[in-house]
Formats: structure tokens, C-alpha cells, sequence
């Protein structure tokens, strides 16, 4: 009998597959729209569900980011890219990545919320609220450009869970 050294070696844990999504969408409030409802989807197709406190948050960021990246960094004639990715793993954190070609236009919060009468100003407030961390950057291909990034925890915010362990 010969010996094998190759079956003497431990068989490793096979690794649990991340979750990605990408597409271009025309800088158009359609495309802004189209970009949130195939997150969505997505989202649904991977197992956060439709109606809940996650996938309600994840899609909301999706939509303040994509509609930024239309209002704000839209260059005529280019299009915004969105990723979302989404570990199999459900304790880490849902990335969405949006990127646009203005890259002179960076992204600013609102030092506080704007008066009632106003009808912008509350996107990256939202952001801020919603997301556990974002920020932004230039396009880390060199590309002209900015991506601006927000990551969503999946553990439950539910005020009644929260609550509830007090």
C-alpha cells in the first residue's frame, strides 16, 4: 500500500458564498427608480425578505444613493453604477457602493434637518440615520468620478426588540 500525503490533509470548510449585484443606470429619476426596485428584488432573491425592517432600510439607502447620484452628480450622456453586495454570512453587513463621473460635487450632510418648508435637503440625512457607516471616495479605478459607499448591519433595530432586553 503507498502512502498519500495529499489525502492526510484536513478537508476545509467550503466558503459561504457573498452575494453581488451590478448594473449602470441612465442618470435619469427612472434610472434612480429602476436601481431601487432591482435591489429590491435582489435583496428578496437572497433572503431578506420583502416588508422587513432590513430590506426597508438596505432599499431606502439604495434609493438616497441613486437619486443623489442623478441630482447631484449626473454628468449628461453617463450613466451611475450601483453594486450591492451581500455576505451569506447574517450578521455581516450589507454593502451598496453607488458611483457617478462628477467627481468635483462631493457629498456634504446637512449640519441639521432643513426646515419644513423645504423639500431637499434630507437624503444623507437619511443616510447618516439609516446606515451603520458611509462615506465617500474617488472611483478606485482612476476613472473621473466619486463613489459614495453606506453599510447596513443586519442585526435588528426593532424598537420592540430593543426594548424588550431592557
Amino acid at each position: 500500500m503507498t502512502s498519500n500525503p495529499a489525502s492526510t490533509s484536513t478537508p476545509t470548510q467550503p466558503a459561504m458564498p457573498t452575494h453581488h449585484f451590478e448594473m449602470r443606470f441612465t442618470s435619469t429619476p427612472r434610472g434612480a427608480r429602476l436601481a431601487r426596485r432591482l435591489c429590491a428584488e435582489r435583496l428578496h432573491a437572497w433572503g431578506i425578505p420583502y416588508s422587513t425592517e432590513a430590506h426597508d432600510a438596505v432599499v431606502l439607502l439604495v434609493a438616497e444613493l441613486s437619486a443623489n447620484a442623478v441630482q447631484h452628480g449626473r454628468v449628461p450622456g453617463r450613466d451611475f453604477h450601483v453594486r450591492l453586495t451581500v455576505p451569506a454570512q447574517p450578521i455581516a453587513p450589507v454593502r451598496i457602493e453607488v458611483t457617478d463621473t462628477r467627481g468635483e460635487r462631493t457629498p456634504v450632510a446637512a449640519p441639521c434637518l432643513p426646515g419644513p418648508d423645504r423639500t431637499e435637503g434630507r437624503g444623507l440625512l437619511l443616510v447618516a440615520a439609516l446606515a451603520d457607516r458611509w462615506g465617500w471616495g474617488p472611483r478606485p479605478d482612476g476613472a473621473p468620478g466619486k463613489i459614495v459607499w453606506a453599510e447596513r448591519d443586519r442585526r435588528s433595530r426593532d424598537a420592540t426588540a430593543v426594548l424588550g432586553h431592557m
